[in-house]
């Protein structure tokens, strides 16, 4: 059984924690796999001691914004507070994931965290930015917000192949600007355009963020189960590189 890595959503927020993580650790669980909560405010060494324990990561949601100042923009009034605790611990996994090949999914604020780690863009909010009429956030219940357009030929369309536009449940008012270095489209919003999942753009590293919540809806989607088991399938596979791949992966 592979074991995965994932913070605690927020390094502030109890009562948001206790009712996010669960669902995130029983998903993996129900696609064979066990996790590891790494808590921000680890020192760097515990974190280091506890990822050589696992062969995937886990970026989850968060109730925070990501600080636009790390992307190079100011902030604006409708950008929420950033989590600095979380921020840290998200770039201690990806630099050891992107080092070592391990498999990555990323949701939500960790689809955000990991494009902007990849020196991407985010747009702030999107009804002040966009001025969309689709609803994005209609909240936690609701499971079926809008479609998401799969991109043909994406790892995330591989693993939906008799519905290219599934419903997926939606709880963002941030989205991806602009890609990060080697990052692709994985899938889209059809009526607005905004991005709703990209993926690395390399065959031998499984690396997918979604802006949906399919921890939410493992139970009744069949997308949300394919994209876990996958994942974890990739980690379940995922052999320590030999030295010269990973310098050439960095």
């Amino acid at each position: 059984m592979p074991v995965i890595a994932i913070p605690e959503p927020t390094s502030a927020d109890l009562e948001y924690n206790q009712r996010a993580l669960p669902q995130y650790r029983e998903a993996l669980k129900a696609a064979g796999a066990a996790s590891l909560v790494i808590r921000p405010g680890d020192p760097p060494s515990v974190v280091a001691r506890h990822l050589t324990e696992v062969s995937g990561i886990l970026l989850p949601g968060s109730r925070y914004d990501v600080d636009p100042q790390r992307f190079n923009e100011e902030r604006i009034p409708e950008c929420g507070p950033a989590d600095p605790g979380r921020t840290a611990i998200d770039e201690l996994l990806l630099q050891d994931a992107f080092n070592l090949r391990k498999p990555i999914l990323a949701i939500c604020h960790g689809a955000q965290t990991l494009n902007v780690w990849r020196n991407g863009t985010l747009i702030q909010d999107l009804e002040t930015v966009l001025k969309t009429s689709v609803n994005h956030r209609p909240g936690r219940d609701v499971i079926e917000a809008h479609p998401a357009r799969l991109i043909v030929g994406s790892r995330l369309a591989s693993l939906s192949p008799n519905d290219p536009e599934p419903p997926v449940n939606s709880s963002h008012h941030q989205a991806i600007g602009v890609l990060g270095d080697n990052l692709r489209l994985a899938a889209v919003s059809p009526v607005d355009d905004v991005i709703e999942a990209v993926e690395l753009d390399s065959p031998d590293h499984f690396v997918i963020a979604v802006q949906w919540h399919p921890e939410r809806t493992y139970g009744c989607s069949a997308l949300s189960r394919a994209l876990f088991r996958s994942f974890v399938d990739a980690a379940a596979s995922w052999q320590l590189p030999s030295i010269v791949d990973s310098v050439s992966a960095r």
